[in-house]
């Protein structure tokens, strides 16, 4: 994804792959202790807002991608020369990416 974006001059985002995008009201930002993986649609117990599990996570990235630039919040480092964590290693992080002309 990375290659694609350079070549057509965007930037890619990544956000933590432990971001609660499911979780969170995108609406509120009230963050649910526990969402079960078979729940598709849920309610905010403090805004009253109803979510459908997908729609309302890829709002939070999206919002998450969007705050980046704005804001001047921490972006990932992506390529060889970024250090991988200690604690848990994997031989691919999961990356959301978002174009940005």
């Amino acid at each position: 994804m990375q290659y694609k974006t350079a070549r057509h001059g965007w930037h890619l985002i990544v956000i933590d792959r432990w971001y609660p995008s499911s979780k969170t009201c995108s609406a509120c930002g009230h963050l649910l202790a526990e969402l079960s993986l078979n729940t598709r649609t849920w309610q905010c117990p403090s805004c009253g807002t109803r979510h459908d599990r997908d729609i309302n996570a890829a709002k939070n990235i999206l919002a998450a991608g969007q705050a980046v630039p704005a804001c001047g919040a921490d972006m990932r480092h992506t390529g060889p020369s970024r250090m991988r964590s200690a604690a848990k290693q994997e031989t691919s992080p999961a990356r959301v990416g978002l174009p940005l002309r």
